[in-house]
């Protein structure tokens, strides 16, 4: 038997008998973990109410020799706070689908479960806080944590020079199939073409070039917003669930 320690988000949770929950986070060192927490649902339970979604918390898991992560459900025994990103997420429509949005991007990327994904635990971390404290508008933090997510995942998009030839930029067409920009003698049969500054928008968010992201007007957010879903959803090969309730 043997107890580990691990700080992580909390992803998602699933009723279990009459008390008690599972819950799905991902950790700094361990990647995605599915826990059992005892007695959680009870309605006087402090424990319960610190292992909900969007919750950064520092958790001590118990587990038998043989039930390593990832093969069997551990025991949450204790959690502990650090950040209650949800306080500054559940309120608002807004932020909470744009939140919601983020925590099944950050499942669908850590399927193997025990496996470390420190960026992708990083990524959500920031993206959360920033978030929840509204330093930007929702649908665009989100559209950043998507275009990141998929960077560090090996799916990094081009948005300068030609994703098949390396021609530098600007190149005028977008492939998702090809990964990013393209140029002419490139093009490939379904390719777009969309309009130059939702291209510069979406190398911004990128990169972290808040201020060019927040002064692009809301026809291009809505353009560039299009062209992140389906990219998102080539790679993943299906959308998520929760993106169709997102404001843009």
């Amino acid at each position: 038997m043997s107890l580990f320690r691990d700080d992580g988000i909390v992803l998602r949770t699933q009723k279990l008998g009459e008390a008690d929950r599972i819950i799905t986070l991902l950790t700094r060192g361990h990647g995605r973990v599915r826990a059992v927490a005892r007695g959680v649902r009870r309605t006087k339970s402090k424990f319960g109410a610190r292992l909900e979604p969007f919750s950064h918390v520092d958790v001590q898991f118990f587990a038998r020799g043989s039930e390593l992560v990832g093969r069997g459900l551990p025991l949450c025994t204790q959690s502990e706070t650090i950040a209650a990103y949800g306080g500054g997420i559940v309120t608002d429509y807004a932020r909470y689908t744009a939140g919601t949005a983020m925590l099944e991007t950050a499942e669908r990327f850590t399927d193997h479960e025990g496996e470390p994904a420190v960026q992708q635990y990083l990524l959500l971390v920031g993206g959360l806080r920033t978030l929840a404290a509204g330093e930007h508008a929702p649908h665009l933090i989100l559209d950043a944590f998507l275009l990141r997510s998929l960077a560090v995942n090996g799916y990094a998009p081009s948005f300068e020079a030609c994703a098949k030839c390396g021609m530098p930029g600007p190149n005028r067409f977008f492939s998702v199939a090809a990964g990013g920009v393209v140029c002419g003698e490139c093009r490939v049969p379904g390719s777009v073409v969309p309009s130059s500054e939702s291209i510069e928008l979406l190398g911004a968010l990128l990169t972290g070039d808040w201020a060019t992201a927040d002064a692009c007007e809301p026809r291009h957010v809505r353009e560039g917003s299009g062209l992140v879903a389906a990219y998102l959803h080539w790679h993943l090969e299906r959308g998520l669930r929760s993106l169709r309730y997102v404001e843009k």
